[in-house]
């Protein structure tokens, strides 16, 4: 993963000091590629331990449509917890809860979760149902079934940037579009990401996009080819500096294999358990905090 920490030291070095939306303060640059070969490993950080279990199924959340946190949060998986939970606090029923006592709330009882634990339209909805004017679009079923029926076209994309619906979403997309491209029996992908928290969201991002370039490859009998990662605005939060330096010092190891067990024409089929990893070696994980 050295194209990941050229991608660090490139904001380092070119980046200048900016104010965001969370009031923390960024290093940021505009403009950056990176590419991906899949049949080098599985790009998932060796530099960092990172949390595999939370990308899987949060990737099974947006590819089932869904938008409630109850699925991730019965899941152990806490990554989109802070946004519900700071509606909450602003809401009548809000009674001096903890974080950790509106989340047990949100897993244990569904009809809180159904008026507590919505993020809006956010990706998975727009990935499955693309709200237009009279219509809505399955995006993802309908850009696999073109790739299965009509490979070299130039649309294969799905685009979650809904403009109509923005205000709806507890976050705004940050990862927008993603598009396939078919070439030899091979499935590449491309994904534009508009705002990228390089430290902490692009590893996740990577991996992310590159499990579902593997299922979406798998269910349409391909060979999984390159994952093309292109960023906007590219920031290095400024609480994260002593994390990104230690990352830096650490040479990046062989990255490891991600099976899927699963024969199946239905990406819906996909669960947890038939996404086996294999030979991850990892430095020890590395804390931040996330910026919301």
């Amino acid at each position: 993963m050295k194209v990941y920490l050229d991608f660090l030291k490139h904001i380092l070095e070119k980046g200048s000091l900016k104010e965001d939306r969370t009031h923390t303060g960024t290093i940021s640059t505009f403009g950056y590629q990176m590419r991906y070969d899949l049949s080098d490993g599985f790009p998932l950080l060796t530099t960092k331990k990172v949390h595999l279990k939370s990308i899987i199924h949060e990737l099974l959340w947006f590819v089932n449509g869904d938008t409630n946190i109850r699925y991730l949060v019965q899941n152990g998986v806490r990554i989109w917890n802070e946004w519900p939970f700071e509606k909450y606090q602003k809401s009548v029923d809000y009674q001096n809860e903890t974080i950790d006592e509106f989340i047990d709330k949100i897993k244990n009882d569904e009809t809180f979760a159904i008026k507590y634990g919505d993020l809006g339209p956010v990706y998975g909805a727009q990935w499955r149902g693309f709200e237009g004017k009279h219509i809505s679009v399955d995006q993802l079923m309908n850009v696999i079934s073109d790739i299965k029926n009509n490979p070299d076209s130039r649309r294969l994309i799905v685009n979650a940037w809904n403009p109509p619906l923005i205000h709806k979403m507890a976050l705004p997309p940050c990862h927008m579009m993603f598009q396939f491209y078919v070439n030899d029996s091979t499935l590449s992908m491309q994904f534009y990401q508009r705002s990228a928290d390089a430290f902490i969201g692009v590893p996740f991002n990577i991996a992310s996009y590159a499990l579902l370039l593997l299922m979406v490859a798998k269910v349409c009998n391909l060979k999984p080819g390159e994952l093309v990662h292109t960023v906007g605005d590219a920031h290095i939060y400024t609480n994260h500096l002593e994390q990104v330096n230690l990352q830096l010092s650490r040479t990046p190891r062989k990255l490891p294999t991600m099976k899927i067990l699963r024969e199946t024409s239905n990406i819906l089929d996909f669960t947890f358990d038939d996404f086996v990893l294999e030979d991850y070696n990892p430095y020890p994980s590395i804390k931040g905090k996330v910026a919301v």
